[in-house]
């Protein structure tokens, strides 16, 4: 038997790889689970982008369980790697150095805490010049991310998609609630609410804060292009935030979340919208509300991972444009 067929297949690539550069080649089983086996690394000097988790669900008004979110997508997303990036067909990483940063670092007796804290580890990745990529977490998180990147780049344009408007209980600035931080950043003037647009939509909310509104029909009526045409239009030139809450899609594909809404999306029909949003100028972005306890056979948990791959196409096609 020659050495090469019985040298065995590298593992663990998260600690190991020799460069932040390709796909990994190990068995989708097995070694460590980073996102999409990307170098776990706190050297923010070698990255374009970075990856972390936010294992935070204390904020959530029904089924909770996000806070396992990070640990599922990366488990999920080991089966994507490996393969051109579908559908942009080729390797993100020939060009885009990722890491896996690891987790937000949150203190469970002080949940008052977790926004400042939230707030200041994104911007210690930022203000190294990172990209910055985060997996949920439930939708609160969004709520801090946002305050952290307005800080580094002025107000934003926010592109969400989301069953709910999460403009409730805006008023009550103090609360811990994953329903609310859209409300708040209008508020706030953190987004630019003539410039913001929500898809997905399938529920009442209290207010619209003057952001455009896609309901779940609104995807027949349009049909993919369409919505996406609508998206570009709404946001134009401005910098963009988004933040996908993967109860967007129908309970169908996503079964493992908090609050799911029938009438959502399709996996197919997420893929089509976020890849072509190429000409949009996002400067960071989320998934959010996958809640292990209440998925099956990881569907939710591949949904997310497969959200957070095509929005880094997306900057990888970027990159290689110039």
């Amino acid at each position: 038997m020659t050495g090469d067929r019985i040298r065995p297949r590298p593992t663990d690539t998260a600690f190991l790889g020799d460069s932040l550069y390709g796909g990994a080649i190990e068995p989708t089983y097995g070694g460590a689970q980073s996102y999409l086996r990307r170098r776990f690394s706190r050297d923010l000097s070698v990255a374009d982008l970075v990856v972390w988790g936010i294992p935070f669900d204390c904020a959530v008004s029904n089924r909770p369980g996000a806070r396992f979110g990070p640990q599922a997508i990366r488990r999920a997303s080991a089966i994507i790697e490996g393969d051109p990036n579908y559908p942009f067909g080729v390797d993100a990483f020939e060009s885009l150095a990722v890491i896996d940063w690891g987790d937000c670092s949150l203190d469970y007796g002080r949940q008052q805490d977790a926004c400042a804290s939230i707030e200041a580890q994104a911007g210690e990745i930022l203000d190294a010049g990172c990209h910055l990529f985060t997996l949920g977490g439930d939708h609160y998180i969004t709520w801090p991310l946002l305050k952290a990147h307005v800080a580094r780049h002025g107000p934003l344009a926010l592109v969400q998609f989301d069953a709910h408007q999460d403009t409730w209980n805006i008023d009550d600035t103090d609360r811990v609630d994953h329903g609310a931080f859209v409300g708040w950043a209008a508020r706030a003037g953190l987004i630019d609410t003539a410039r913001s647009i929500q898809v997905g939509i399938r529920t009442h909310a209290p207010e619209d804060c003057g952001i455009e509104i896609l309901h779940g029909h609104d995807i027949d009526r349009l049909g993919v292009a369409g919505v996406i045409e609508r998206i570009k239009a709404r946001v134009g030139g401005a910098k963009a935030y988004m933040t996908f809450d993967i109860d967007c899609l129908d309970p169908a594909y996503a079964p493992g979340t908090g609050t799911p809404v029938c009438g959502g999306l399709s996996s197919r029909e997420a893929i089509a919208i976020l890849t072509g949003l190429g000409d949009v100028d996002f400067v960071g972005g989320d998934v959010v509300e996958v809640s292990p306890p209440f998925d099956h056979a990881d569907i939710t948990a591949l949904a997310g991972a497969t959200v957070a791959q095509c929005y880094i196409g997306l900057q990888a096609a970027k990159k290689a444009r110039g």
